[in-house]
């Protein structure tokens, strides 16, 4: 039988890379839509996705014109799934905004609009910018050490990581572009979209499978 791997969301259409992504690694998705359910029980793993951004009072900050009208709704549903998991030793993978909803609830904060956005806000294009995986980090284990492109499209960025958190890749430009905790069984977050890269492209693919094998 599959292994049940949670999958947040707020749009329909939004969900299907993710539920193709999860799938094709072996695993089955769970739609968690807001406000959603209050517990990850029955659950093997919890795939936090992209989106709008996070509210920023959530880490003391006024809201910047650049940023969304929040969704405190799926903040809170997204905050409490991502501490249960943690909590739980549960597998977890997040995406996006979901990297910066993990920094957020481990107590960092972020960047609320990049001054130049340039390569990190390119929707539709596939090979956006480098990353470069640190040495002897779980990244670097799952795709390898060597440099590689991903697709981009953010404009806000972690700024100080949360509690526990080590940041395992960067861009040429300095951002912070992955998190994970060392010593848990899978808590990696990684700031572009893989999902949209699976199966073709391989570190996104191995990070899925590796994912998939952490549950």
């Amino acid at each position: 039988m599959a292994k049940l791997v949670g999958i947040t969301y707020r749009l329909e259409e939004k969900l299907v890379p993710y539920a193709k992504a999860v799938r094709a690694v072996g695993l089955e998705p769970v739609p968690l839509l807001p406000p959603g359910p209050v517990s990850l029980e029955g659950l093997d793993g919890l795939l936090i996705s992209g989106g709008t951004d996070l509210n920023p009072a959530l880490y003391g900050q006024r809201r910047h014109r650049e940023s969304d009208e929040p969704d405190d709704e799926r903040d809170r549903m997204e905050l409490a799934l991502a501490r249960e998991a943690l909590e739980a030793g549960l597998p977890l993978l997040c995406i996006c905004r979901g990297m910066q909803l993990l920094n957020v609830a481990l107590g960092g904060d972020l960047i609320q609009h990049l001054d130049r956005p340039g390569m990190h806000r390119v929707p539709g294009v596939d090979d956006a910018h480098p990353v470069t995986p640190e040495p002897d980090t779980a990244l670097a284990r799952i795709t390898g050490a060597a440099s590689y492109t991903v697709n981009s499209r953010h404009h806000q960025a972690v700024q100080r990581a949360g509690k526990d958190l080590v940041i395992s890749a960067r861009s040429p430009d300095g951002i912070a572009e992955a998190l994970e905790i060392p010593g848990l069984r899978f808590v990696v977050a990684v700031q572009w979209h893989p999902e949209d890269r699976v199966p073709s492209h391989v570190p996104d693919t191995r990070l899925f499978e590796a994912f998939a094998q952490a549950l």
